[in-house]
Parts: structure tokens; C-alpha cells; sequence
């Protein structure tokens, strides 16, 4: 009977006819062997002879599943040839129970190694990335589409509590055991950066680190500009100066899902939300995004900077100022490449 890591399902009523073959089989099998050896000689050895599958597949054992169950899950998915070898091959090679899972199994496998695939209990592993800067809303649609978790997140996490990143998991999985795991990760990463944030920090908590982070993440895909964004938002945080973080405006304007099929305009800015950083001074009281490792670390360790503005410079990066003047100019040739493409109707 195949069993999994936790208390396995009573074996269904079909499960019995496979039973009563095994034991069939072994009758059959000292018979044979009274009679003369070759018959069981022979049996014997297709147990490793080459299988029928032509390229590697992967077949899920669910919990509970009799041995003639799975013997014929097998076959169907063309691992096996024959579902009474299998039973034969149990019977004459008694071991470790097989276990629920899913398991992949090599092209050609025989018999003897696919039974002892089903003891190992090593189940094929499952990722599922989680890209930096996503909310927790697209996170959970991620999780929801991901095939083989099971069960229904029952509570929201908070937004920016998930640590993105690659997550290795098994059939069977609950969705809310990988929230735990994320969970866990993110509470893991920031206590590190936090460990390593400069002295002259002017962040009170973790939280803060947290926040700050999320903003960053949303600001710049540049690896290279994340440390200098932190600069300019800890220089405009001592200095007591809004953010005015344009990600900020997006995740209050698209109401928390972090997308904006549309570019910002005027009243978005001057949008009355708690996360509107045009609006609200100094950081949001929560965080827009989940930030990874990278931003953490930079908004623990910013840049040393005299720049207090930046602005997209058309190709991926950006055009980081001093002045409010260089910062116009800047903005301004934004504006035309803007336009050249499209984006602006003025």
C-alpha cells in the first residue's frame, strides 16, 4: 500500500483484487518452483528487463493506492508492461512499503527499478519562482495556478511578508505549507539585513527596512542602481522631503494589486491613500511589494549619494540629480521619449 507523510486513506474496495492476484501469484510461483525451476528462473529475470517507456515520465501515486492500484496506474502510463510482474516482483522482493508521491521514472525502467523509485520515497521536485516585486494578490494567483499544491489559502498574508524566490516543492503540497515556507524566508532575509544595516541608518525597525525595500524593488530593475535608490530615498528621508515614489501612487490607484494599464496622471498623485508618498510624508505605513534579498540589503546599506532626485532615462536605468533643476531637465527629456513612443498625449 503506498503511504505518505501523513496518516494514509483507507485502500479502496478495487485494491483487493490485487491482493488476491499477489497471492495468487506466490501460490503460482511455489508451484512453478516444485515442478521445476526454469518457469521461476525465468520470471525472475524479466524483473530486469528493459521496460516499454520511451522517455523519461513522471506518474503521481496518490494516497492509499493498493498494489494492484498502482501496478495498473503504471501501466496505464506505459512504465509497466505487465501489472502481474509487478505484483510478482513485490512478492519475491519484499522491502520498504511504496510510497504516495509522484515519481519519475527513466526511460526504460524495469520493474525491479521502478519498485524501488516507489520505496525510496524521493518524489520529483516541483519549483515555482516568485519574482521579485510582486503583491501579495499576484503572488497568490501564482500559487493558485501552480499544479500539484492542494487547499485554499484561508488567511491573506500581509503584503510584502513573502520572500521571493525559487521554492521547491512535491504533489501533494498544500498551498498553505508553501506560504509558511515564504513566510519564513522573508522573516529570515530581513533579520540578516538587518543584522548588516549601516550605523547611520535613519530606519527605526525592520518594518521600515521592509517598506523601504519594497519601494526600491518596484523603482529599479537595474541590479547596479538599487544601493544609489536607497541613497536618494534615505537623503530625502532625512531632509524630512516626500518620496514621491511613482510605484507607490500605482499600488494605491490600482487599489493593492501593484498593475496600472494606464500611465499616471495628475489626480493619481494627488490621490487620497495612506500609501500615496506624493501625499503622505516620509514611508508608507505599509510595504507595496514583495522586495528580494538584493533590496533588502540595499535599503539597509545605501549608497553614499548627494543625489535627492531621479527620473527613467529611457533605456531601463535612470537619470539621478542633485539639483531640482537638473532633475527638470531630466524630467523633461523623459517626457519627449515619452511622447516619441507614445506613452503622452502632451
Amino acid at each position: 500500500m503506498a503511504e505518505g507523510p501523513e496518516a494514509t486513506a483507507k485502500p479502496r474496495r478495487r485494491g483487493s483484487r490485487g491482493l488476491r492476484l499477489l497471492s495468487g501469484l506466490v501460490g503460482l510461483l511455489l508451484l512453478a518452483g516444485a515442478a521445476g525451476g526454469g518457469l521461476v528462473i525465468w520470471t525472475i529475470g524479466q524483473l530486469d528487463a528493459p521496460g516499454p517507456l520511451a522517455a523519461e515520465r513522471a506518474v503521481v501515486i496518490p494516497r492509499g493506492a493498493s498494489a494492484g492500484v498502482i501496478a495498473e496506474r503504471l501501466a496505464a502510463a506505459g512504465v509497466i508492461q505487465s501489472e502481474r510482474l509487478f505484483l510478482i516482483g513485490l512478492a519475491v522482493a519484499p522491502g520498504a512499503p511504496l510510497r504516495a508521491g509522484e515519481y519519475a521514472f527513466p526511460a526504460g525502467a524495469t520493474v525491479r527499478q521502478a519498485i524501488a523509485i516507489l520505496r525510496s520515497g524521493r518524489t520529483v521536485q516541483r519549483r515555482l519562482t516568485i519574482p521579485e516585486g510582486l503583491t501579495v494578490a499576484q503572488i497568490l494567483a501564482l500559487l493558485e495556478a501552480a499544479e500539484g499544491l492542494t487547499g485554499t489559502v484561508e488567511t491573506v498574508p500581509a503584503e510584502g511578508s513573502l520572500l521571493p524566490e525559487t521554492w521547491a516543492y512535491s504533489w501533494g503540497d498544500s498551498r498553505a505549507s508553501l506560504i509558511r515556507r515564504m513566510a519564513e524566508g522573508m522573516n529570515r532575509a530581513l533579520t540578516e539585513a538587518w543584522a548588516a544595516r549601516a550605523e547611520t541608518l535613519p530606519l527605526a525597525s525592520p518594518r521600515e527596512a521592509l517598506i523601504l525595500a519594497s519601494i526600491i524593488e518596484r523603482e529599479t530593475a537595474v541590479a547596479e542602481e538599487r544601493a544609489k535608490v536607497a541613497g536618494v530615498f534615505v537623503n530625502r528621508l532625512r531632509r524630512g522631503m516626500p518620496l514621491q515614489s511613482d510605484p507607490t501612487v500605482i499600488y494605491a490607484a490600482s487599489g493593492g494589486t501593484g498593475v496600472l494599464d494606464r500611465p499616471l496622471t495628475r489626480a493619481d498623485l494627488e490621490l487620497d491613500h495612506p500609501v500615496n508618498t506624493y501625499r503622505t510624508p516620509g514611508l508608507p505605513p505599509l510595504p507595496i511589494a514583495a522586495p528580494g534579498r538584493a533590496s533588502l540589503m540595499a535599503a539597509v546599506r545605501p549608497a553614499e549619494t548627494d543625489a535627492l532626485y531621479f527620473v527613467a532615462d529611457g533605456s531601463g536605468g535612470h537619470v539621478f540629480s542633485r539639483t531640482l533643476e537638473e532633475h527638470n531637465r531630466a524630467v523633461a527629456r523623459w517626457r519627449q521619449i515619452e511622447r516619441e513612443r507614445g506613452l503622452r498625449s502632451n
